[in-house]
């Protein structure tokens, strides 16, 4: 039988070109299309992963026997290869075609009529692709994402081994954890009402690594969380190059990814454009200040401005003892209908309404709600730095309800103004300084902002302050960090407390006793009792980077199997019910069914 990899094959569907003329080449593939020119002459499309390539039927036996196939069937050719008469230039095989002596089907496709075109795939409902998620990979369109991906997956391997990093896999049946999202829990068999879970990432896995003498670790790592979709988030599960470091502070982190990413988005980016090192770091509440969320696209020249002493008491009802946001946008030429548009949009999305009026070009206050500044209109000028033909975007409410619907207004008129973002470029920064603890707003009780197990900025100094009444909570930072491109966080990571001593008493604040933290962190707590180093780390989404990289606005289009929006595998009918048996063997009564 010989080497596998020529026994159906002699080459690829994209290898053919002048220099094989003239040779008896096999081909294999799906056969794509088939048009007919008369009862003797018929072009037939086989595409195989590597590219399409044109066979020419010359025969009414070969015509017939093409004719009887169903479009995606598998099928090997065997022919002479020739030059085309008329040439394809967009292909790489356009200069060539082959004449078969022989057709074979490998693998017959039962059905005259596919649930969509392959190669028009993407214009298909997401159900029907998700459902025939085979069928669509096979759109070459669909199957380059995928392809980039595995190439970024590789770049990034080879980079963090070339920067002295082992790659070492982690569990995956572990131990629930109480804080961040929901677990996804696997009931054991042999323990009677216990649960494993899936990690919702190797966060206590990479930290006991250090705290066991590793000095730099990282891994491709799947992540399980029990979460709602979004168009940068793919429900159930994700990938991210988790990485930790000994002996390592903030500036450590920042170093390694700041050498490893720009020259993979430089290959691989759909952009030629990106930050170069060192990224810009804004501080958390300058972010939330100047661009109303904590993942700014700084791709965005716009920038949010309080207008709160200014406008409060300009007698417009809404802004009556709020906190108001102002966006100036300079040269604005949207209509009436666009800005209406834009409000609604940003109400939808962030819950709260958006306000505006304009400066126009004679210098007068119109449109929105202009009757409310006109009175005031010399002083809105001069604080906003206002020229004739501006836009004035505005928001109010709570304080950190009006910074994020400013932030949506932000981003809204940036895409709708070319002449305010410049889309076709990479821009990084890190967001630092995070607050180490937050109000939460079910409970109202004090919380952990982020990360439980990051350093406060401080030290065991700020915390004891904190207890003593001596420093606010609220004003406590953390060395955490996120990394941010183009408005979508790739990343969270922090330098982490690895003193039992301060994390005691970090967590003391949000109402945990030490008992608390040695059952909940068992191995943790146990592992710094015995000495641990400074250790820091980060883990970039890969779903997210090679979202970014291809352009993409959904998530769902770089991975290769993704569920729908409801967590639902379409294709392999995922979540599904199981036999009583199974459940029996569990020790599990199911008590709800789904409606």
């Amino acid at each position: 039988m010989g080497d596998t990899s020529t026994f159906y094959r002699t080459h690829t569907c994209g290898e053919l070109r002048m220099e094989q003329v003239g040779e008896t080449v096999t081909l294999a593939g799906w056969m794509e299309n088939l048009r007919e020119v008369g009862q003797n002459l018929a072009f037939l499309v086989l595409r195989d992963f590597y590219g399409t390539t044109q066979v020419v039927l010359e025969t009414e036996e070969t015509v017939q026997a093409a004719k009887e196939l169903n479009k995606e069937t598998v099928i090997a050719v065997t022919g002479a290869v020739r030059e085309r008469d008329s040439k394809n230039s967009k292909l790489p095989t356009g200069d060539i075609e082959v004449v078969p002596a022989k057709i074979e089907v490998l693998g017959r496709c039962r059905y005259n009529e596919l649930p969509f075109p392959v190669n028009r795939s993407r214009e298909a409902d997401e159900s029907a692709r998700l459902k025939y998620r085979y069928l669509d990979l096979r759109n070459p369109e669909v199957k380059k994402n995928i392809v980039l991906r595995c190439q970024v997956v590789s770049a990034l391997r080879a980079a963090m081994t070339d920067h002295g990093f082992l790659e070492i896999t982690t569990p995956i049946l572990t131990a629930s954890s109480p804080e961040g999202a929901r677990d996804y829990l696997v009931p054991s068999r042999k323990h009677p009402g216990k649960f494993y879970a899936l990690p919702q990432a190797p966060q206590q896995f990479k930290q006991l690594l250090m705290a066991s003498g590793f000095d730099k670790y990282f891994q491709i790592a799947p992540c399980f969380r029990d979460e709602d979709a979004r168009g940068d988030r793919s429900p159930g599960e994700f990938y991210q190059l988790d990485m930790e470091m000994a002996f390592a502070s903030q500036e450590d982190v920042f170093a390694v990814l700041e050498d490893v990413l720009p020259p993979i988005f430089a290959k691989y980016g759909k952009y030629d454009a990106a930050s170069s090192a060192p990224f810009r770091r804004i501080p958390y509440l300058e972010a939330m200040e100047k661009y109303g969320t904590d993942k700014p696209d700084l791709r965005i020249d716009l920038t949010v401005t309080d207008a709160t002493g200014l406008l409060a008491g300009c007698g417009f009802p809404p802004f009556e003892h709020q906190t108001v946001k102002a966006i100036v946008v300079s040269d604005f030429s949207g209509t009436r209908k666009q800005i209406d548009g834009l409000c609604n949009e940003v109400e939808v999305q962030s819950g709260n309404k958006a306000y505006w009026f304009r400066y126009d070009e004679n210098g007068e206050i119109v449109g929105g709600i202009a009757k409310f500044v006109q009175p005031i209109k010399d002083q809105v000028v001069e604080a906003l730095k206002l020229e004739k033909g501006c836009f004035v975007g505005l928001t109010a409410g709570a304080k950190l309800a009006a910074q994020k619907t400013a932030g949506v207004l932000r981003n809204k008129l940036g895409a709708f103004c070319p002449g305010h973002m410049d889309k076709e470029r990479y821009e990084f920064c890190w967001i630092v300084d995070f607050p180490m603890y937050e109000i939460g707003e079910e409970s109202g009780e004090l919380e952990f902002c982020h990360n439980p197990f990051s350093m406060p900025n401080g030290g065991l100094e700020i915390i004891e302050k904190a207890i003593k009444g001596e420093a606010d909570p609220l004003s406590i930072t953390a060395f955490q960090y996120d990394l941010v491109c183009n408005g979508v966080e790739l990343s969270s990571g922090a330098v982490r407390n690895h003193d039992p001593e301060i994390m005691i008493k970090a967590f003391w604040m949000v109402g945990l006793e030490e008992e608390d933290v040695r059952s909940k962190f068992p191995a943790m707590y146990n592992a710094f009792t015995y000495g641990a180093p400074p250790h820091a780390g980060i883990a970039p989404g890969v779903d997210r980077m090679v979202m970014l990289l291809s352009g993409e606005d959904s998530i769902r289009e770089v991975i290769p199997f993704p569920m729908n929006k409801n967590a639902q595998d379409l294709m392999m009918g995922a979540p599904s019910t199981v036999e009583s048996k199974q459940l029996e063997e569990l020790n599990i009564i199911c008590t709800a069914k789904e409606e």
